[in-house]
């Protein structure tokens, strides 16, 4: 589950300063962008929280009941930002992160927006490449942090997991499966499938998973890299597996997210150090940052 701070972040503001209009000054949003964030975490949770007239704003007994949690979670992020601005004394320099390409996608550009905001004078290289050369690149020091999946241990590698990324159903409108909540592995042998190379870390952890159980798929189309396979999903070419962090509902229209089931198949990332050594400031904060804004994501 992905949790929507800028969302809880909206309605508590708004709560807390009675209206939409000193709210969305208070955050420096337009009235409209400020409704919409609102709205998008009312759709998420499937409540009305707040309760609008013309004349005022009011709170739902959802929005009531639901204000302290949401309070209390707005400032455990921010106390978390503010601990790791605590550090920016000492995170000044260059920070090298190696990563995977499927977390280029969606979760390292908005960890990075974060941490550029409160580091500014931090510079960020990013290297990315396969599992195995995100651990060379950890090994080989060219990179103070390394994000890959999970794989046998090394004697000069730490590794710590981060999250666990289940695989899901892409698949564009109209399709069989697009209203379903959930699709089972067995009815993937009836679409046509786009498949990501069979050399990925990802392809490999689902091929194992999948023959343990004595289930084999078939690709009418084979591509080396998921965004390839989202690009083709969304211009109407076949559907694809992919793990879920790589595609968010609402990134192209008419393009849907299923999970998948029976089994459900997990890729497990985990961030990589050498062992033994201590991470520069700015790679510990950056990790502090991470998992911190990674923990909705866990197990």
């Amino acid at each position: 589950m992905k949790v929507d701070f800028d969302g809880i972040q909206a309605f508590v503001t708004v709560a807390d300063l009675g209206g939409f209009g000193r709210a969305a000054r208070e955050l420096h949003l337009t009235q409209t962008a400020l409704t919409r964030r609102v709205q998008k975490l009312e759709a998420f949770l499937g409540l009305k929280l707040l309760n609008r007239t013309t004349r005022r704003v009011e709170l739902s007994a959802v929005g009531r009941e639901f204000l302290p949690q949401a309070r209390a979670m707005i400032q455990e992020m921010t106390a978390a930002v503010e601990r790791l601005r605590d550090l920016s004394q000492q995170a000044t320099g260059r920070l090298v992160l190696a990563c995977i390409p499927s977390m280029t996608t969606h979760v390292l550009p908005s960890l990075i927006r974060r941490y550029a905001s409160a580091y500014p004078e931090i510079r960020i290289s990013l290297l990315d490449g396969s599992s195995l050369e995100v651990r060379h690149a950890v090994l080989d020091g060219r990179a103070d942090l390394g994000i890959a999946l999970h794989a046998d241990a090394h004697p000069d590698l730490q590794q710590q997991a981060l999250f666990a990324d289940p695989l899901v159903f892409i698949c564009r409108s109209p399709h069989p499966l697009e209203h379903a909540p959930s699709a089972r592995w067995e009815e993937m042998a009836q679409t046509d499938l786009i498949g990501v190379s069979n050399f990925t870390a990802t392809r490999i952890v689902m091929d194992y998973q999948l023959a343990r159980r004595g289930i084999r798929l078939k690709s009418l189309y084979d591509v080396q890299h998921h965004a390839t396979a989202i690009n083709l999903v969304a211009a109407g070419v076949g559907a694809a597996i992919l793990p879920a962090s790589t595609f968010e509902e609402g990134d192209r229209p008419g393009v849907r997210k299923i999970a998948l089931t029976h089994p459900v198949v997990r890729r497990r990332v985990v961030t990589l150090q050498r062992r033994g050594e201590d991470l520069t400031a700015a790679a510990a904060a950056f990790k502090a940052l991470m998992v911190q804004a990674l923990k909705s994501r866990r197990d």
